[in-house]
């Protein structure tokens, strides 16, 4: 189903104009939701292609919270089943992708620390 839309939600780079553009060859559009229980480390990025990029050496990370109070802003962009597969090039081996519910009832991908045991 290469026609088929994802929703991805984004807390970090993903959301900067440049990086999409690189990435994807077009601007996202999306809307602004939250993830509740969960919360944002830094993690120090060392893939060169993904520091051309993004002009970062430091992104933000998911990491689930036992904590209720604990709340994730950021955005859901629609995407194309092959811009999914880019996001996975995009993001380094410490994310892994998992599907959540957003605090406006959409479900949408979200890449979170892949080792949660192993928290930063």
């Amino acid at each position: 189903m290469k026609n088929e839309i994802h929703h991805l939600f984004s807390y970090g780079t993903l959301q900067l104009e440049n990086v999409q553009i690189k990435t994807y060859g077009r601007k996202l559009v999306g809307f602004k939701d939250v993830l509740e229980s969960y919360k944002l480390e830094q993690l120090k990025i060392t893939d060169k292609d993904v520091l051309a990029k993004s002009q970062q050496e430091y992104h933000p990370i998911a990491i689930p919270s036992k904590d209720k109070e604990d709340c994730i802003e950021g955005v859901i962009f629609e995407i194309t089943e092959q811009e999914l597969i880019q996001t996975d090039s995009y993001e380094v081996s410490d994310y892994k992708r998992v599907l959540e519910t957003f605090q406006s009832g959409k479900k949408a991908w979200i890449y979170i620390l892949k080792d949660t045991a192993k928290q930063i």
